[in-house]
């Protein structure tokens, strides 16, 4: 097996390159990255990094499923552009996958640069995870190429895109939750406050999963792309 990474961006001109040198490893076949409109220098970064570069409309969903239509490998990585992969990621996924019982997966998460509370926090999220085979999508979910195809890829949501799809593939068959650790920014939780964003998130999947539309949900998240 091989690995297609496709990571969607909108302005991570000072995050890509990072990404982008994280991704590569033995088993990638390609690096593809998806501008959704960047009006910054992402996209001339990208084209010199990555293996592949489209661009099309802004939306997170939107950009992935672009990516994942083009991608040549049988598996799938999806990866936001503020988050590096472990260096032995590769070999975790083909390990993972080689039960043929498992469609997907997703790693441990880290929030860096990092403080007594974000580790805390982070630890929660891994545990949320591993107890409800739920992923979000700072940690880097991945799928098998002809499982993401039968499940129509990403639905087209503003907000919880990767909620809804880690629902969909929880019921297609078993959800790996890799200890190996991604390190992604913990910028917004700095920016915002910790315990602030930790009661945004939470109250947003609550009302997502109460039936509150994710057009609704996206009017108080700022960051949604």
């Amino acid at each position: 097996m091989d690995i297609s990474v496709v990571i969607p961006v909108l302005n991570e001109e000072s995050a890509l390159a990072a990404t982008v040198v994280s991704a590569r490893g033995p088993a990638v076949r390609e690096v593809i990255v998806v501008d959704g409109g960047s009006s910054d220098g992402t996209p001339a970064l990208a084209e010199r990094l990555a293996d592949r570069v489209l661009r099309g409309p802004r939306g997170r969903a939107v950009q992935m499923n672009a990516g994942a239509a083009v991608a040549a490998a049988e598996v799938v990585l999806f990866l936001h552009a503020d988050t590096r992969l472990p260096e032995s990621f590769a070999a975790a996924v083909l390990a993972a996958l080689a039960d043929p019982r498992a469609v997907g997966g997703r790693f441990d998460v880290s929030l860096q640069p990092g403080s007594p509370l974000l580790a805390l926090t982070g630890a929660l999220i891994n545990l949320r995870s591993r107890l409800s085979r739920i992923a979000t999508g700072d940690q880097a979910i991945f799928v098998r190429r002809r499982v993401f195809d039968d499940l129509g890829g990403f639905p087209p949501l503003p907000l919880m895109e990767d909620i809804a799809f880690s629902r969909a593939l929880k019921r297609a068959g078993r959800i790996v939750c890799l200890r190996e650790k991604v390190i992604t920014s913990s910028r917004r939780w700095r920016r915002d406050g910790v315990l602030r964003t930790i009661l945004l998130m939470w109250s947003l999947r609550l009302l997502y999963f109460c039936g509150v539309s994710p057009a609704r949900l996206r009017r108080v998240y700022s960051d949604a792309r």
